[in-house]
């Protein structure tokens, strides 16, 4: 366990705001936030921490030691910045992508494009194996993005399964959790069960979240030791193919009625501002990609002081 002190565990409760803030969003990744914030492997190493060796250190030598075998004082900054920022956001972020997607999305968009450069720097050595799993990850995640959404019972085994496989996504660079959510037709009913603290929803949906976060968590971990570079370069290509998903201005093709009654976008399709919107909206949302993009980097220079 790295040796902190209160200021770094700060920073780290930080990085954990942003994630959470990036989660909440269908489009982007936590796990983005966390590798371009410096912290991407050691939250893997110590998720794979929770094992049955961790049990045997609490068992036969204490909570002392069991605590930091599992990196206790790192979690748990982190799951509380998160855990701050998807309950404070979530209204907001709900309220802003209802009124005010456009510029939401331009935002956002600006920080993938940065998220890639930077997540594209950490491949060691470029080789054709590297541009070929670039390639693969921009095609998975690009096909993942034109994926039909689905509706689905709001039974609770739904949202255990939804939880195990939305948090696969939100580990990884460029696949975002909430779209997988989205796509699995259980977005709306997980972010209303927050706003609303509706216990067993929300106590189902964070044990599907944990069960997929300790299978997953263990096969990337290996992978980054074994195959660093290809897999780099795989979550590159998850960036690029998410862009289609994030791209501000879209014509919807289909509506839904939600659980409110209300008419919301089912399926849509990308297409040019000027087709659709007036010049000002053009700006904002060009400019906004610009703060989007300039705010990654600078989150690089914060991670860069600080552990």
């Amino acid at each position: 366990m790295i040796n902190r002190n209160l200021k770094d565990y700060l920073f780290i409760t930080l990085k954990g705001i942003a994630m959470g803030a990036a989660d909440v969003v269908p489009g982007v990744s936590g796990g983005t936030i966390a590798f371009i914030s410096g912290i991407y492997e050691e939250l893997l190493e110590t998720i794979s921490s929770f094992n049955l060796q961790a049990l045997k250190v609490l068992t036969n030598q204490g909570i002392k030691p069991f605590w930091k075998y599992i990196n206790g004082n790192f979690i748990t900054a982190l799951l509380f910045g998160i855990a701050i920022s998807i309950i404070s956001l979530a209204k907001l972020i709900t309220y802003l992508l209802q009124n005010h997607s456009l510029l939401l999305w331009g935002f956002f968009f600006g920080l993938i494009v940065a998220s890639v450069f930077l997540v594209g720097k950490k491949v060691v050595e470029w080789q054709l194996s590297r541009v070929l799993a670039i390639i693969v990850g921009t095609v998975i995640a690009y096909f993942i993005t034109i994926l039909n959404p689905m509706e689905n019972p709001d039974t609770l085994w739904f949202v255990f399964i939804s939880g195990a496989i939305a948090i696969c996504a939100m580990i990884l660079p460029g696949i975002s959790g909430s779209f997988i959510l989205l796509l699995l037709g259980s977005y709306e009913l997980i972010l209303s069960s927050i706003k609303d603290f509706k216990i067993t929803t929300i106590l189902t949906f964070i044990v599907g979240c944990v069960v997929g976060l300790l299978s997953f968590s263990k096969f990337l971990n290996w992978l980054f030791k074994k195959y660093h570079d290809i897999t780099v370069a795989i979550l590159t290509g998850f960036l690029i193919g998410s862009l289609n998903k994030i791209w501000p201005w879209k014509e919807v093709l289909s509506t839904r009625e939600n659980s409110k009654g209300e008419i919301v976008p089912f399926i849509e399709t990308n297409v040019l501002p000027n087709q659709f919107h007036e010049e000002p909206q053009i700006m904002g949302v060009i400019i906004l990609a610009l703060v989007g993009f300039g705010l990654i980097f600078g989150l690089e220079k914060l991670a860069e002081k600080a552990p």
